[in-house]
């Protein structure tokens, strides 16, 4: 069984020409879907004929490109007048048929092979008319229902958005954005003074360290001991005099001071010891 289109593009309709079940298929179906379009082929339904101007009229809407649907309709009648649409030509060719096919012969009660072949049974032509296409203002009903949902639900959207948008722009650093430079400029200031101060730490202490290095230099330099009042005497080749053996009398020296260097002559040499 093949399904039936939602919206066909046209409709095959093979019954008698001016019937009722003609004008009860064209009527509802357009009451339903106005724009629907309907293509007839007429045949006789009942008679030694009918079984093959039906077969023709199927199998030539089953060629034609844009009928998506076909419809067989006829009203009710005898067993007799039904004959037709349980011949096995018929059956055939429709059973062949590419396209779906609705069965909408007789009444409820009646039912030729047809409605056992055919992809859809109506129980009468007007029924065949509500499958085949949709009903206009149920459609629409849809349509705005959905248009409605639609609008809730960007409507939602657009608030939730919205809210979270608010929450942002509560944030302090969107509310003052400069708040934020003066917390990272005090904390670049605590940082400074504790840079400056471990800077000034560091050379307070090597400061110190160096002084009392220089000082003990100092201590133990030449100088430190020429300031105390001692004096270093040297020779006329610079080299100096720690005994009296080395001069004698009528030599020249020098005597280095703190501030500054003597010249002076021997004139008495005295050992230690003597008077």
């Amino acid at each position: 069984k093949k399904s039936l289109p939602f919206l066909p593009r046209a409709v095959g309709l093979v019954t008698g020409a001016g019937s009722a079940a003609e004008r009860d298929v064209v009527e509802n179906a357009r009451r339903r879907w106005p724009a629907v379009r309907i293509v007839a082929r007429y045949a006789l339904v009942q008679g030694p004929q009918a079984c093959e101007q039906v077969m023709a009229a199927v199998e030539q809407l089953d060629r034609h490109p844009e009928v998506d649907v076909i419809v067989i309709a006829r009203g009710g009648g005898s067993v007799e007048d039904l004959l037709p649409f349980s011949d096995e030509g018929l059956i055939r060719a429709v059973a062949a048929c590419r396209t779906p096919v609705v069965s909408a012969i007789g009444h409820e009660s009646d039912s030729p092979i047809l409605d056992l072949v055919a992809d859809f049974r109506a129980s009468t032509p007007t029924d065949a008319a509500k499958r085949i296409v949709p009903d206009v203002a149920d459609e629409a009903a849809r349509v705005a229902q959905a248009r409605h949902r639609m609008i809730r639900a960007v409507s939602g959207l657009v608030g939730r958005q919205q809210e979270f948008l608010n929450s942002l722009r509560t944030r302090p650093v969107l509310l003052d954005p400069a708040a934020s430079f003066g917390r990272r400029y005090e904390q670049l200031a605590d940082l400074r003074y504790r840079a400056h101060r471990a800077i000034g730490s560091t050379i307070d202490r090597e400061s110190a360290l160096v002084g009392h290095q220089l000082a003990r230099v100092r201590a133990m330099s030449p100088q430190a001991t020429l300031e105390r009042g001692y004096s270093i005497l040297l020779d006329g080749e610079g080299t100096a005099i720690r005994s009296v053996d080395q001069v004698a009398s009528g030599d020249d020296l020098s005597a280095r001071l703190a501030d500054g260097q003597l010249l002076v002559e021997v004139l008495e040499l005295k050992a230690r010891g003597e008077a």
